[in-house]
């Protein structure tokens, strides 16, 4: 695990941390089987990794590595660096759609995993 963020990782970051992006959650080099992955929101089961120039030439690793993320539940999105720099506002708009198509919006119906209201359908307020 990198202890220094790339300049794209750290712009990116300062958009995501803390719920800044609509309160959604996320958290940054998250181990997921033998891979880290850049940035992920566990209630959207969404990872959002960062391409720097290298991938370029490792296209066939990123492919098998998003097939094993995709196995294990998660949707896979991935921005290049430059895109980050040039216009981080994009990139953080887009990165919300994919939260937004995942996450329920509140008082939507979701299952109550309560001792009291196990397996029934109840509505909860956000």
């Amino acid at each position: 695990m990198r202890s220094e963020p790339t300049e794209a990782e750290a712009k990116l970051w300062s958009g995501l941390r803390a719920g800044r992006l609509n309160g959604a959650k996320f958290r940054r080099q998250v181990p997921i089987g033998n891979y880290i992955a850049d940035f992920v929101c566990p209630a959207a089961k969404l990872i959002v990794e960062l391409d720097g120039s290298q991938h370029a030439d490792q296209q066939s690793y990123d492919t098998r590595r998003t097939e094993f993320l995709v196995s294990e539940g998660y949707r896979v999105i991935r921005f290049w660096n430059h895109d980050v720099l040039r216009s981080c506002s994009d990139v953080l708009e887009s990165i919300l759609r994919h939260v937004d198509v995942a996450t329920p919006l509140p008082g939507a119906l979701r299952l109550s995993l309560s001792p009291t209201g196990r397996g029934v359908f109840e509505e909860i307020s956000a």
